[in-house]
């Protein structure tokens, strides 16, 4: 498996920290993806392809609805873990190792293919993207979840970026709705639904832990939430709870289609 220096940062981190994401990790917590899929029958879904599984919360999850599904990660650690959560609620699926922007499975092979809270460590949002749209069936759906950060707050997604990259250095970006819009509708998808939606996070400190960050990051981060700009405070809501700094993420989800393909003229 050859990986670019981004996909090898990523699978370090989450080789070294997978055992911090099990069935207490907050992305257990599958509610955005249940809101997100509402209403589709596991027949229009199925098979299902959940890229950067991480422990597995939304395969597992999927599998539990009925679908054939196939579990995707680059760290084999995080794979295991996928494993040992789909073994401990009784459902089965498979889990495959390769990294999100080149898939070994044939064109149109899917009818969903699922990634949340991970786009942002990929080395290419476009080719991950392409990719979704090469594996899924004529009419299939992609769900993408991440952080993101609105359109119109420039300072507040800097700050966040910077945060972010200094608690985990594997951190990539996260892309704004009109970002993830415009990507998706190049690659081929008609986008149904892109929007953000607060989503309050643990405290810092549990971030700190979550991601291993080392005390000298710590403090840069700290120093940066205690003199965030005024954007950043409004948009994540920075506060403190019993003495603990809590924020909130604005929580991308996007639902689109890959565009049928459009049948020859009949001649006559």
């Amino acid at each position: 498996m050859n990986l670019d220096e981004t996909q090898r940062a990523a699978q370090a981190q989450f080789d070294r920290q997978a055992a911090s994401y099990g069935s207490t990790h907050i992305l257990n917590d599958v509610s955005d993806v249940e809101s997100a899929l509402h209403g589709f029958a596991a027949s229009e879904l199925d098979p299902a392809l959940d890229i950067a599984t991480g422990a597995g919360h939304t395969a597992v999850h999927l599998a539990g609805r009925g679908l054939d599904v196939t579990a995707a990660d680059v760290s084999a650690a995080m794979l295991e873990q996928t494993e040992r959560l789909a073994s401990e609620r009784g459902v089965r699926l498979r889990t495959s190792r390769h990294p999100a922007e080149e898939l070994p499975y044939a064109d149109g092979s899917f009818g969903l293919v699922t990634c949340r809270v991970a786009a942002h460590h990929f080395s290419s949002a476009p080719s991950f993207l392409a990719e979704a749209h090469r594996v899924l069936r004529p009419g299939g759906w992609l769900m993408v979840i991440d952080g993101s950060a609105p359109d119109d707050a420039p300072e507040a997604e800097e700050w966040i970026h910077r945060v972010e990259k200094l608690r985990d250095p594997s951190h990539g970006r996260f892309l704004t709705p009109s970002q993830w819009r415009a990507a998706a509708t190049a690659a081929g998808f008609d986008v149904t639904r892109c929007e953000c939606t607060p989503f309050k996070q643990p405290d810092v400190e549990w971030y700190f832990r979550t991601a291993a960050t080392s005390d000298a990051n710590r403090t840069q981060v700290l120093d940066l939430i205690e003199n965030a700009p005024e954007e950043a405070r409004r948009v994540f809501h920075l506060g403190r709870e019993d003495g603990r700094i809590v924020w909130w993420w604005p929580r991308l989800t996007l639902l689109a289609q890959r565009r049928e393909v459009a049948k020859p003229p009949v001649e006559t």
